[in-house]
């Protein structure tokens, strides 16, 4: 078995509102830079991982982009883990090229969810993954369903509302500086405390804004400038009725998995793309991947930690917060700043100080899927 797979080439369009572009067009763009850019000819191409899209719901997503880009693969499949498909498709992409099946995958998702669909149909859309019995028929959504975990963490933790604005107003910091980002304005504690209530406690700048956008990664048996060394998933839950503990909602336990399967330690690991579909969410995934300790992770930010140039940079591009959350590809966005933060192609946003390792977390649903990846940079 091959030991690593690595990532020859990473890119995303803009994200934010792209009229009209279809889900089709944002991949089809997105796909056709990252091929110039890896030196990769279509040809070549001999697997394709293709991430579902709610506002383009076709059965055989895979086999349509492959149609349209003119490649003609040996694999194609259609992955599908909620805000955790796009690190689960980078794992699968590895577990091919390990297993000697492919050789170059192409790993893809786009959507035009903020201006090919409307508000009530994204919300309605996303609020089924509660459960159809209990949850969905009171009239749940997402940030309900997050809000209920804020709360009960919170009083658990000692976290407070000032706390969790803290990460919003850090992911616009990173955010701002990146020309592809969504929302790009500053914004401060008593800006994200006074904007309306979405779901108590939550505000609305604790939430991530719908957007546009698509992202491409292709990843590769030939060795690249970042190796993807480790990778591991967990699932202990759907519904957030059945979390016995919100303390483990199954990251730690994906976390020591990707750990293990490369053979080192967070001690090692030197950049963060943590998935912040509200700021909740990354306060929680910090805390249980013991980034910190339980309702310290916003003190860690107040002391400088996941600052660009602090100990773990952390999402620089801005997060789903701020860069933007387009479906499966708002997730990828973390690992494209990833690699480019780890190959030293991030431009201007190039942090200081070289970066070698990076840790990758993604959850979907209400954390209910986990997958977590390690990539290093092969210049280390």
């Amino acid at each position: 078995m091959q030991k690593h797979a690595y990532i020859k080439a990473a890119e995303h369009t803009a994200y934010g509102r792209l009229p009209g572009r279809s889900a089709i067009e944002l991949m089809g763009d997105v796909a056709c830079k990252l091929f110039s850019d890896a030196g990769v000819m279509r040809q070549e191409i001999d697997g394709v991982l293709c991430g579902y899209a709610t506002t383009f719901p076709h059965l055989m997503l895979a086999s349509l982009m492959s149609e349209k880009l003119g490649l003609k693969p040996s694999y194609a499949h259609v992955v599908q883990t909620g805000g955790a498909t796009g690190a689960a498709m980078v794992m699968l992409a590895r577990d091919l090229i390990r297993a000697g099946r492919c050789r170059n995958v192409l790993v893809i998702a786009g959507e035009n969810r903020l201006s090919g669909q409307t508000t009530d149909a994204s919300i309605q859309t996303l609020a089924q993954v509660g459960d159809a019995d209990v949850e969905v028929p009171n009239g749940m959504s997402v940030p309900g369903y997050y809000a209920l975990l804020a709360a009960q963490y919170m009083h658990r933790s000692g976290t407070s509302e000032a706390d969790l604005a803290e990460f919003a107003v850090l992911m616009r910091k990173h955010a701002s500086v990146h020309p592809q980002a969504h929302l790009k304005d500053p914004i401060s504690v008593d800006d994200v405390l006074g904007s309306k209530i979405v779901a108590t406690p939550l505000h609305l700048l604790d939430c991530c804004p719908i957007s546009d956008g698509a992202a491409a990664l292709i990843i590769s048996a030939d060795p690249g400038e970042v190796a993807i060394t480790g990778a591991g998933q967990a699932h202990q839950h759907q519904h957030v009725s059945a979390i016995a503990d919100i303390y483990q909602t199954g990251a730690a336990i994906a976390k020591q998995r990707a750990l293990a399967d490369a053979g080192t330690s967070l001690d090692d690991v030197d950049y963060l793309g943590i998935y912040d579909s509200f700021t909740i969410t990354l306060a929680m995934l910090l805390e249980e991947l013991e980034f910190a300790g339980r309702g310290q992770s916003a003190a860690l930010l107040r002391a400088g930690v996941f600052d660009a140039h602090g100990k773990w940079p952390l999402n620089t591009h801005g997060g789903l917060l701020s860069f933007g959350h387009c479906g499966v590809a708002g997730g990828m966005a973390h690992i494209v700043e990833a690699y480019k933060q780890l190959s030293g192609k991030a431009g201007s946003r190039q942090i200081s100080g070289s970066r070698h390792k990076a840790f990758v977390h993604a959850d979907g649903g209400v954390l209910s899927a986990h997958v977590s990846l390690i990539l290093e940079s092969e210049h280390s």
